[in-house]
């Protein structure tokens, strides 16, 4: 015999969303409700399983306690189900909706989320994209762990359960002050620059790739900086601190203090960066992780993001 839920679907949400937080304020912000709801439905479920899901500290929000901790897993694996349950409703009719979790690897994330937004999401607004931004290496394994359904990302060690389906070729640049003896050549050796002060772009996998340029011609990069934030990277380099190495050129060649850059293609024979979507392979696919890959298929044929 089946007993009636005496529990909502909402409370559970609002209780993930405070065990998340740590906080009622912040949980109301996050599920644009009132904090009044949020501890009514703490309360309730505190009420009903007869626990303490929350020690409450004054003036410094919520913490689980270890009912809590277990009950936050089992609330999210079931509001998954839910939401999955619900998807596939969606999924029998034509409809391309549900949630969709896009990776985007640290240094296109401005170039291309902005453009997800506006194309796919545009063109597919019942589906809901989650972004997560990350290098190369924590997007690879958040796709193994099925945190993630697609990444847009580049083509540096896939390791076989991973699908990749190249979208664009990304030549490397030289990243030059405006005003660098070289601003104007069409393309340069990278042997032109060996002498100067490098500014290295410190990312897991990018950073090796960035190196091994300087490997192929048997350079060794004088590195005078280095930081994971590409637009510290060209800060830098506007204000004279030395040269880097990128493969995105953004449309406006300025840095973030105002100063200009000039972006010069090394000549041909260095490895491109090759930017792709990236899956789980073997992952059945939804309509609406097909529809992305689809989308960025037409999007992406360029030499360039």
């Amino acid at each position: 015999m089946r007993h009636p839920l005496r529990y909502t679907l909402r409370q559970l949400e609002y209780f993930v969303a405070a065990g998340e937080t740590g906080s009622v304020k912040l949980a109301s912000e996050a599920v644009n409700i009132s904090q009044p709801a949020i501890s009514s439905a703490i309360h309730h479920l505190e009420n009903l399983f007869g626990v303490q899901l929350f020690l409450r500290h004054h003036a410094q929000g919520l913490s689980l306690t270890s009912a809590g901790e277990r009950l936050l897993r089992e609330a999210r694996t079931l509001l998954d189900h839910a939401g999955e349950l619900s998807t596939v409703a969606h999924e029998l009719g034509d409809a391309v909706a549900g949630p969709l979790a896009v990776g985007c690897l640290l240094t296109l994330a401005p170039v291309l989320i902005p453009e997800v937004i506006a194309g796919f999401g545009g063109s597919h607004p019942q589906v809901r994209v989650r972004f997560a931004e990350d290098h190369h290496g924590a997007l690879l394994e958040s796709l193994r762990r099925g945190a993630l359904d697609a990444a847009l990302t580049y083509d540096l060690g896939i390791p076989e359960d991973t699908a990749f389906e190249a979208l664009a070729t990304l030549p490397p640049c030289a990243l030059l002050p405006g005003g660098h003896r070289l601003a104007g050549q069409a393309q340069i050796e990278l042997a032109a620059l060996a002498g100067e002060p490098f500014v290295l772009l410190d990312l897991p996998s990018s950073r090796e790739y960035f190196l091994g340029l300087f490997e192929r011609d048997g350079l060794q990069p004088q590195i005078a900086a280095r930081s994971p934030q590409p637009d510290v990277i060209r800060s830098l380099v506007a204000a004279g601190q030395g040269f880097g190495l990128v493969n995105v050129r953004p449309r406006n060649s300025a840095s973030l203090n105002g100063r200009p850059l000039a972006y010069v293609p090394l000549a041909p024979g260095y490895r491109p960066m090759v930017l792709g979507v990236a899956t789980a392979r073997g992952l059945r696919k939804t309509r609406r992780l097909a529809a992305f890959e689809a989308w960025c298929r037409d999007t992406f044929p360029h030499p360039q993001a």
